[in-house]
């Protein structure tokens, strides 16, 4: 099993920027494919961004250009770089990992998940 804690969340103001780290430990936790997802009050979980074991990424488009994801394999760490932050970014924020090193970008494909970390973007 892999075990994940996030960790960085916050309450900001628009424009400012935020960096969240999610520390995975357990069996093989380097060799996943890695996520960050978020859910906001009354919507569904969403994805927001997919790095894989050779640092592959891809992006929602609500944060493409805004946001980035990045792992240190040594470290067994991942991290989501938020910049620009708007008060739509609001919500609880997930990491997450797959069975295995793919490319995935749906709730269902993850199979670990993290207790979440709450950010807040005021206006």
């Amino acid at each position: 099993q892999v075990q994940l804690v996030e960790s960085g969340g916050g309450l900001v103001q628009a424009g400012d920027s935020l960096r969240l780290s999610c520390a995975a430990s357990g069996r093989a936790a380097g060799n996943r494919a890695m996520g960050w997802f978020r859910q906001a009050p009354g919507k569904e979980r969403e994805f927001v961004a997919t790095i894989t074991w050779n640092r592959a990424t891809y992006y929602a488009d609500s944060v493409k250009g805004r946001f980035t994801i990045s792992r240190d394999n040594v470290k067994n760490t991942m991290y989501l770089q938020m910049n620009s932050l708007k008060p739509e970014d609001t919500a609880v924020y997930y990491c997450a990992a797959a069975p295995d090193s793919g490319y995935y970008y749906k709730v269902y494909d993850y199979s670990a998940w993290g207790q979440g970390t709450q950010v807040t973007v005021s206006s």
